[in-house]
């Protein structure tokens, strides 16, 4: 894709991957870059030092939210240093508003990353909450000190500037969504802060009302305070803070309380909004509580149903033991959320991720040694990784087989079951082994069990799926069938005292079972499967096609001679393009010798006689 080199140009996002979301949750532009390059005197959104730029606004904000009800609360707070930063403050937020102009924007309904100063300036103007911004910044406590004595109105405006409130709502949003940063501690940061501005905010209203009244005695603050008035500005803000805290916790010692009938009202409507500011802090606490025990409940319930059906059903202690290992276990290594995960994405994601962890394992094991790239993605991209504790039995001895092992980590045992019922050590098996294998191959019951010596991980290859591949890929079979034997004779040489390997193995019993080349492993899958394509491989029917000649009719077309006798190929398409090959004309239709339309090649039998129509 083409930089654009000049300011006006816009970057289009390819819409494969529309886009791509970084670690807080934004969707960011999917260029080769981390993200596109600044043009001209266009700011980069996600340009580092605009980011520090909105983090130190955000300081800024949090000022406003204190200072704005306190000097209306408190005209006496507001003093000549107070105001001067006031102003500053606002004139930064004046720059912000100016520097909004200059940066770059994502159109999510085009999938554009647009750089045009005049579509971002457009942009700017038409948001229905740029004339909010504009007015939150203008210093409406400056205009009330030139004006005062004529006009009261002004110092009322000075609380626009909670506007800017809504940056902090922003902030929170993305650092929920921000996995770099604690989910818990984020929500509690949150809650923390709505509770703290609503009580300061009814703090500041409350202590208002006290200093407003046309008799100060009969207020909540004067009836404790004597001369509140003259006193410091940080007594009546400490009494006012220590009321609101009561009402919002519904302590209410008496001590401070409503006096005159305005103060009556607000206190009812700041009471009625602690009910709702109360319920949702309960309710987020404990949503987030719950949330993060929920695993915990889950396994639990786990474990008590195991131990239940335990119980009911009478089984062996040793059976116990595993099934509450088993389950266990499946929490402990996450296995239920990795399986939950991978079924919701997409098959070709799910086999990349495989091949990115089961694909080496897969190579190093000795009988996929030297096989093609393609039977290894194959086999890959189905797997699963599949947890067992110590002293788990993965395969039982005289079991039906229908699948093998390969070990990712860990160790197990292979074990022969005597005739006297003592179980004897046949090998051990580690990392890249495999275990199961026998029985699959040779097609008999397991003869060995197979059992963890200590926490395995193993990923699980079936039989129908296993001969489905080399039935496909017969020189990977003769690979795989080499790599079996070899194998064998190897455990002939260190295994010699158990009756199954000495069995199979003299006189060269595995050549018997084992099919001698990739057609016979392709023949016996068929015929395992109960598939029919073989058989339609190996015989085809034969049908005889005739131009057609007007007039004639059916008999006369079944004695006409001039046919062309073909193999009945696999699709009506192919049959088409046979009979305009022989015929050098385009065939439209297909018909029987009774007049019939061929609408599918399976209901032709051999011997059929067909009539082609131009």
């Amino acid at each position: 894709m083409a930089r654009p080199e000049a300011e006006g140009e816009s970057w289009t996002l390819p819409a494969a991957n529309n886009g791509r979301r970084g670690v807080s949750g934004e969707l960011l532009p999917a260029f080769g870059e981390p993200f596109p390059p600044s043009v001209g005197n266009i700011i980069n959104p996600y340009d580092c030092r605009y980011r520090w730029w909105n983090g130190f606004l955000i300081v800024l904000v949090l000022y406003s939210a204190w200072a704005s009800p306190f000097e209306l609360a408190l005209e006496r707070a507001a003093t000549t240093p107070l105001l001067v930063v006031d102003l500053v403050v606002d004139a930064f937020f004046a720059v912000d508003i100016a520097v909004s102009f200059s940066v770059a924007y994502f159109d999510r309904p085009a999938n554009l990353f647009v750089d045009d100063r005049r579509k971002i300036a457009t942009r700017c103007l038409t948001r229905p909450w740029f004339a909010m911004d504009v007015a939150s910044t203008v210093p409406f406590h400056i205009i009330y000190r030139l004006v005062s004595g004529r006009s009261t109105g002004f110092r009322y405006l000075n609380l626009l500037r909670l506007w800017r409130l809504r940056r902090v709502s922003k902030l929170f949003a993305r650092l929920e969504k921000d996995i770099r940063f604690n989910y818990f501690y984020t929500r509690v940061v949150k809650l923390i802060g709505v509770t703290l501005f609503a009580l300061h905010s009814s703090a500041c209203i409350f202590l208002w009302m006290a200093f407003h009244h046309r008799d100060k005695e009969r207020t909540w603050l004067g009836s404790q305070v004597r001369d509140f008035t003259d006193r410091s500005v940080w007594v009546g803000y400490t009494c006012a803070v220590y009321w609101s805290i009561t009402t919002l916790a519904t302590v209410g010692y008496g001590d401070l309380h409503a006096v005159n009938p305005g103060e009556m009202a607000f206190a009812t409507c700041y009471m009625l909004f602690n009910l709702g500011l109360t319920s949702y802090i309960i309710g987020n606490m404990t949503n987030l509580v719950v949330h993060a025990a929920t695993n915990t409940f889950k396994m639990r319930d786990m474990v008590r149903r195991v131990s239940t059906f335990g119980s009911v059903n009478r089984l062996p202690r040793e059976l116990r033991e595993q099934m509450m290992a088993s389950a266990q276990l499946r929490f402990n290594t996450g296995e239920v959320v990795q399986q939950q995960l991978l079924s919701d994405l997409p098959r070709a994601l799910r086999s990349g991720i495989a091949q990115h962890l089961f694909r080496d394992t897969v190579e190093r094991c000795y009988l996929f040694h030297g096989v093609s790239d393609g039977l290894v993605v194959q086999l890959v991209s189905e797997m699963t990784a599949e947890y067992f504790p110590p002293k788990a039995d993965i395969v039982l001895q005289n079991e039906t087989s229908t699948d093998c092992y390969i070990i990712v980590s860990g160790e197990v045992d292979v074990l022969a079951t005597a005739d006297d019922g003592r179980e004897e050590l046949v090998m051990k098996v580690g990392p890249n082994g495999m275990a199961g294998e026998l029985g699959v191959i040779f097609g008999i019951p397991q003869p060995f069990t197979v059992r963890s010596r200590r926490l395995t991980e193993v990923v699980r290859i079936g039989q129908s799926h296993l001969l489905q591949m080399l039935g496909a890929n017969t020189a990977d079979a003769d690979t795989v069938h080499a790599n079996f034997v070899q194998y064998l004779k190897s455990l002939k040489e260190h295994v010699v005292d158990v009756p199954f390997v000495q069995d199979q193995l003299q006189n060269g019993a595995i050549f018997q079972r084992q099919p001698r080349n990739g057609a016979e492993i392709v023949r016996d899958q068929d015929a395992r499967l109960g598939n029919e394509q073989y058989e339609r491989r190996r015989y085809r029917p034969r049908v005889v096609i005739h131009d057609q000649f007007p007039g004639d009719g059916a008999e006369k077309t079944r004695n006409r001679p001039g046919g062309k006798l073909i193999c009945l190929p696999e699709s009506l398409q192919e049959l088409m393009e046979i009979a305009e090959a022989k015929f050098g004309k385009a065939v439209r239709r297909v018909l029987t010798v009774d007049g019939a339309e061929v609408d599918d090649i399976a209901v032709l039998r051999d011997g059929d006689r067909l009539v082609l129509c131009w």
